[in-house]
């Protein structure tokens, strides 16, 4: 993938309040005030964000790569990809439209910053946050609270206010705004909606006679798994005015009203089949790789549009034959197998 220092341009000219972080992906340490201040497209609140935070900027850092590779894991059977450019935005013009695919990205995006700065707060990386300490005593089921929480609470507010400063810049008022921060939000639930406790149990020989528990993040990649099903499932809005709030609500009116955890979008997608040169991101599928046997998206005649595909026959070299040695590796062989690979026309 592209990711190089041109990254730094998607945090400008793009109307991504969230999708704007994903340019810090390819920085290195953000550690003094001034990088602040070259970080083409910032605003002047987001950049004195950044000055005040210099910290933590380094886990927005990482936050930013875990977008980019969660999209692209999640969309890697799907005709348009998450495909990264060396362009402005870093994902094209596909993400500028009020499509499902611009709402995954930015709740993504702002999960992804929540999540790395919340971690960054557990591991002792930062002087400003730590453990989440309102966890302790002793729980209704009888277990006691200890350990290290994760501080969930501080990795949202940072990424509220640091990834939507942007709209809420523009008070609100767009129909395009209330889209972006509505994503943002149902992206952040996605890791405050899924928190599982965790124990440990102390005692002679094993046995549990106290068990101490903490509250921690689930794995990003089940964060990513439930936003790609409310990107599946995402609902068609419009903008109407209710009373004197403008608000968004379901195109169709035999749908039901979306909650705070779904995805929502203004605009239907492009099929994405053929690339587009007067649109930055749309790529096409010829020449990717499919799925000859697949009735779904990933199959030949869905990824390819119908426009067929080759089949060339290629030589994989897997490992094989593996053993198990005392003590204590495993030993593998290479083998070399000749299989079919079909590629879009």
């Amino acid at each position: 993938f592209l990711l190089n220092y041109h990254l730094t341009c998607i945090l400008s000219q793009c109307l991504l309040s969230t999708v704007n972080i994903i340019g810090l992906s390819s920085l290195g340490s953000i550690s003094e005030e001034e990088t602040c201040e070259k970080l083409r497209g910032l605003i002047q609140r987001q950049v004195q964000i950044c000055k005040r935070n210099l910290e933590v900027m380094d886990a927005v850092r990482r936050g930013a790569q875990l977008a980019i590779d969660e999209c692209q894991f999640q969309f890697r059977s799907r005709r348009w990809n998450c495909s990264t450019l060396e362009t402005v935005p870093v994902f094209g013009k596909v993400v500028t439209q009020g499509t499902r695919e611009a709402a995954f990205v930015y709740a993504i995006s702002a999960a992804s910053v929540a999540f790395a700065v919340t971690r960054a707060c557990s591991s002792g990386e930062l002087e400003k946050c730590g453990c989440d300490r309102n966890v302790h005593g002793f729980s209704p089921e009888g277990f006691q609270w200890s350990g290290c929480s994760d501080n969930i609470a501080y990795g949202v507010a940072f990424s509220q206010s640091f990834v939507d400063v942007r709209e809420r810049s523009k008070g609100q008022s767009s129909n395009r705004a209330l889209m972006n921060l509505h994503n943002n939000e149902a992206g952040r639930k996605a890791i405050l909606s899924n928190m599982r406790v965790e124990c440990k149990c102390h005692g002679v020989s094993g046995s549990c006679e106290l068990k101490t528990c903490w509250k921690a993040m689930p794995p990003f990649r089940k964060v990513g798994n439930i936003i790609k099903e409310k990107f599946d499932g995402a609902t068609e809005v419009e903008q109407r005015k209710v009373g004197t709030t403008k608000v968004l609500v379901p195109r169709n009116s035999q749908f039901k009203p979306h909650t705070d955890e779904d995805l929502v979008y203004l605009d239907p997608s492009p099929d994405f089949c053929d690339h587009d040169p007067r649109t930055p991101g749309m790529l096409g599928t010829a020449g990717r790789q499919c799925n000859k046997t697949s009735k779904a998206i990933d199959g030949c005649e869905l990824m390819c549009c119908g426009r067929g595909f080759h089949t060339e026959e290629v030589e994989v070299v897997d490992r094989c034959s593996c053993k198990f040695h005392w003590c204590c590796y495993v030993k593998c062989k290479q083998c070399r197998k000749t299989v079919e690979m079909h590629t879009c026309r």
